[in-house]
C-alpha cells in the first residue's frame, strides 16, 4: 500500500511539473506559465473524452457594466474540429503558420475552441460505440464540459458566454442554447448566456436542397434535365423528412449532391465558382453508405492554401500532430488529429438532415438573442458556398 502511495505521488508530482498539469475533478487541465492559454480533457460521459482550448485575450477590459465576452466557437460538419479549423484557419490568434493573426476575434473575446462531438479532432472515445447520435446528445455532452469550466471558475462566470457557429455547427449551437439554458434554469450551471450566433448554418436542410438547383440553372451550370432533376431529389427528401425518415433523407442527399455534380462539371459546393478539379488539394474522404461526408474537411483544408497562396506552405494536419501536440502535451499517443472526425458522420447520418427551426423559435421565446448571419470574405477568391443559399432567418419577437 504504501508503495502505491509512493507512485501515485510521483505521476501527481510529474504532471504538475511538465507545462503546468494538474487534474481536478478527473479531468486533466493543462496551460502556459502566464495563465494566457487554457486546455485540457473532459470525461463528458465514461469513456468519453472532449478537448476544449482556452484563450484570454490580452486585450481583456474590466468593465463591470459591460462584462469582457467569451466565445465558443463550434465547427461544422459535423466532425470538423474547432481546435484546428476554427481556431488557426479563422479566428484564432495563430495562423496555420504559427504567426499572429491581425484579423484574430481575441482582441474582442476571450476564446473557447472545441472539438465536438467526441470523435472530433483532439477528442475521443475508448469505444467507437460511444460516438453521438444526434444534435441533442451532442448538446448534452457539450453541456457536460461546460459545466466542468465554468463551475468554480469566478472569472469564466463573470463573463457572459456567446456561442458562435458555421455550417453543421449552427444546429449544435442552437440545440447546445437550450441545454444549457436548463442546466442553468436547474441550478446545475454557472453560466451567463449572452447569445447564440448561426453562420450560414444548417438548420433548414429543407430549403437549401430546393435552392440549389434553381441557383446553379442560373447560374448556367444546370441544363434543364439536370435542374429538373435536382427539383424531383428535393421533393424527395421533403416527403421523406415530412415522414420523418431522416436516413433516407440523408441518402438522397447523397444522391442529390452527385447528380449535381455529374451535370455541372463537379462543382465545388463550397465555392460554387470553382470547379471541384480546380481545388489544389486532393482530399482523404471518408465512405458512409456511399456517400462523400468529407466535403467539409477539403474545404477547410484548401483554405489553408488559399491563406498562404502556396501549396508548398505548411499543412494543418501536419502542424496539429507535430508542433502542436508537443504543446500540450496531455493528447495521448494514439490520438491523432484529422480534419473530419471518422466516426461522426457515420454515426449521425439519421440526424444530419433533421432541421432545428423550432430551435431557434424556442430560444427566442427565452428571450435568448440569436444572430443569423451569411457570407464569407475569403483571402484571394470570392467565394459562395451553396450552403449559403436558402437559409432561414428568424427576428426576436417585440412584444
Amino acid at each position: 500500500m504504501a508503495s502505491m502511495k509512493c507512485l501515485l505521488l510521483l505521476v501527481s508530482l510529474s504532471l504538475l511539473v511538465s507545462n503546468s498539469l494538474v487534474l481536478a475533478n478527473f479531468h486533466l487541465i493543462a496551460g502556459t506559465d502566464d495563465g494566457s492559454e487554457q486546455w485540457g480533457y473532459v470525461e463528458v460521459r465514461p469513456k468519453a473524452h472532449m478537448f476544449w482550448w482556452l484563450y484570454r485575450s490580452p486585450h481583456r477590459v474590466e468593465d463591470p457594466s459591460n462584462p469582457w465576452p467569451t466565445i465558443l466557437w463550434l465547427q461544422g460538419g459535423p466532425g470538423g474540429s474547432g481546435v484546428g479549423f476554427g481556431n488557426f484557419l479563422e479566428i484564432g490568434p495563430l495562423d496555420v503558420d504559427l504567426k499572429p493573426r491581425n484579423s484574430t476575434w481575441l482582441s474582442k473575446a476571450d476564446l473557447l475552441f472545441v472539438d465536438s462531438p467526441v470523435g472530433t479532432g483532439f477528442s475521443y472515445v475508448e469505444d467507437e460505440s460511444l460516438a453521438v447520435k444526434t444534435d441533442e446528445a451532442a448538446a448534452i455532452d457539450l453541456t457536460a464540459m461546460l459545466k466542468a469550466l465554468f463551475n468554480g471558475n469566478d472569472t469564466l462566470q463573470k463573463s457572459p458566454l456567446f456561442i458562435i457557429a458555421e455550417s453543421y455547427g449552427g444546429k449544435f449551437a442552437v440545440t447546445l442554447g437550450l441545454s444549457t439554458l436548463k442546466a442553468i434554469e436547474a441550478g446545475e450551471l454557472k453560466l451567463q448566456l449572452g447569445g447564440v450566433a448561426l453562420g450560414d448554418s444548417w438548420i433548414s436542410p429543407e430549403d437549401f436542397v430546393f435552392s440549389w438547383g434553381p441557383l446553379l440553372k442560373d447560374l448556367s451550370r444546370l441544363d434543364s434535365n439536370a435542374l429538373y432533376s435536382s427539383n424531383s431529389l428535393a421533393q424527395m427528401i421533403q416527403r421523406e423528412l415530412a415522414e420523418e425518415k431522416y436516413e433516407d433523407a440523408t441518402n438522397t442527399w447523397g444522391v442529390l449532391e452527385d447528380v449535381i455534380s455529374a451535370s455541372s462539371n463537379d462543382v465545388d459546393f463550397y465555392n460554387f465558382m470553382l470547379d471541384s478539379s480546380n481545388d489544389p488539394l486532393e482530399s482523404r474522404t471518408y465512405e458512409s453508405k456511399g456517400l462523400m461526408v468529407d466535403r467539409y474537411s477539403k474545404y477547410m483544408r484548401t483554405k489553408i492554401f488559399s491563406s498562404i497562396n502556396s501549396a508548398s506552405g505548411p499543412d494543418l494536419y501536419t502542424v496539429m500532430n507535430g508542433p502542436i501536440k508537443q504543446k500540450l502535451k496531455i493528447i495521448p499517443e494514439n490520438v491523432t488529429w484529422d480534419g473530419q472526425g471518422a466516426i461522426v458522420f457515420p454515426a449521425m447520418v439519421g440526424d444530419f438532415m433533421k432541421p432545428r427551426i423550432k430551435e431557434v423559435d424556442k430560444l427566442l421565446a427565452k428571450g435568448v438573442n440569436v444572430t443569423i448571419y451569411n457570407g464569407q470574405v475569403p483571402v484571394d477568391q470570392p467565394c459562395i458556398s451553396l450552403q449559403m443559399v436558402g437559409s432561414i432567418t428568424r427576428s426576436p419577437s417585440k412584444s
